[in-house]
Parts: structure tokens; C-alpha cells; sequence
């Protein structure tokens, strides 16, 4: 093990790799599902379409514990999806982290979607488009947002700490690499035990990932089509 001063490396950069696959792979999965959603939604009028989007909008406050209560009983021995064995591994966690952070991007790349004029789908379709070359229209011109929505999302997911710490076991190895602890649940570990300086250096790099990735959303923001004057 390689060490600088009472920091392990290893130790760092193992919990900093299994937050940033745990969080990538579950927002990866929520774009799977919430983009074509968002589009769905927007595009449609359907009976019941406000209740879905006010279950949306309230998805963007479900308790994480309770999440991962969920997630923890779907997933034991006795539950629908036992079978698998995925507690208490990282795909557990991306599991609960997706179902965080799906109503955010939901939301998000939904309001988006909304956004772009009424009036330049009718001409899209007044032009000979079809409904894939409109939705791909749309896309285009809600990109800003859609990207927001996917950075917004990843915030969620990185900074989560109880449905993955309920759901992932918070297990490291001998060798001190981790399995299922991210940069959330060591640093409530450490802080526990009095190792002040890995919990500030896990810190660190949590804040600067966080602070990273509002930055990006604050870019794609300021660049929106009607916010601030500019052009696409």
C-alpha cells in the first residue's frame, strides 16, 4: 500500500472508483428510463398525465432510508428479487441510487422538453416530419436542459449516503480497497473513529466532484436558449 503520510492511497482511490461507477452506471440507467419517459409525457396528453407528473415531481423527495428499506427487502433471500443475490455489492446501490436519482432526471429534462414552442413541432410536422424527426427536434432544441437534467441527477446520486450504506454493507477489504463503501459512507465511517484527516481528504474529493459537476449544470444552464439573451 502506497501512503501519503497517514492518508492511504489505496484506500482513497478505491472508495473514489466505486462512487464514480456506483453513481455513473446508475444515472446511465435512469437516462435509459427517464429520457424516453420525459419525452413520452411531453409529447402526450393522456388521461391521468398531471398525476404522473405530480408522482414525478414527488419523487424528487422520497427518504433515501426508506429507498433503501426497499431496495433492502426486494433484494434479501425472502424477497421478489433474491434470487439474483445482489445485496450488498455494488449493483444493490446502483439499484437504489437510480431510483433516487430518476425523478430528478425526470423532472428536469421534462420541464425541458415542455419548453420548446408549441409552435415548432406543428411546423416540423406542417414540413413533412414525422413523429421521430419532431422528437428528435425537440431533443435538439432541449438539449441544455436534458443535460442539466443527467448533471442534476449525478449530484443526487454521488452525494447519497443511506439507501447505499443500508443496501451495500459499507464493505471493505483486508488489503483496504473498497467493495461497497463510497466517498459518502467512509467519510461518516472515519469521522466515527476519529480519523479526522482521511475523513477531510474524503471530503475534499467529494466537494470538488460535487462542485464539479454544478459547475457544468450552472454552464449548460447560463447557455439555455431564452435565459440569458444568448444563441444556440
Amino acid at each position: 500500500m502506497f501512503g501519503l503520510g497517514d492518508l492511504n492511497l489505496t484506500y482513497l482511490v478505491s472508495i473514489t472508483a466505486v462512487s464514480l461507477y456506483v453513481s455513473t452506471a446508475a444515472v446511465a440507467l435512469s437516462a435509459a428510463i427517464g429520457l424516453p419517459l420525459s419525452l413520452v409525457v411531453g409529447f402526450r396528453d393522456f388521461t391521468g398525465k398531471s398525476a404522473v407528473t405530480s408522482l414525478i415531481s414527488t419523487g424528487m423527495g422520497f427518504p433515501s432510508v426508506v429507498v433503501g428499506l426497499v431496495v433492502l427487502l426486494a433484494l434479501s433471500r425472502s424477497g421478489p428479487l433474491g434470487a439474483f443475490e445482489l445485496l450488498f455489492t455494488p449493483e444493490a446501490m446502483i439499484l437504489s441510487q437510480t431510483i433516487l436519482a430518476l425523478p430528478v432526471l425526470v423532472s428536469v429534462s421534462l420541464s425541458a422538453v415542455q419548453s420548446v414552442p408549441q409552435d415548432l413541432r406543428d411546423a416540423a410536422f406542417a414540413a413533412g416530419g414525422t413523429s421521430t424527426d419532431v422528437a428528435l427536434l425537440v431533443v435538439r432544441e432541449a438539449r441544455y436542459g436534458i443535460v442539466t437534467a443527467l448533471l442534476a441527477a449525478y449530484g443526487r446520486a454521488i452525494s447519497e449516503v443511506g439507501s447505499v450504506l443500508i443496501v451495500g454493507g459499507n464493505i471493505v477489504f483486508s488489503d483496504s480497497t473498497s467493495f461497497t463503501r463510497t466517498l459518502t459512507t467512509a467519510i461518516t465511517v472515519e469521522a466515527r473513529k476519529g480519523n479526522i484527516e482521511t475523513g477531510i481528504a474524503l471530503g475534499a474529493i467529494l466537494l470538488a466532484l460535487v462542485l464539479g459537476v454544478n459547475a457544468l449544470g450552472a454552464r449548460f444552464r447560463d447557455r439555455t436558449p431564452g435565459r440569458n439573451g444568448r444563441g444556440r
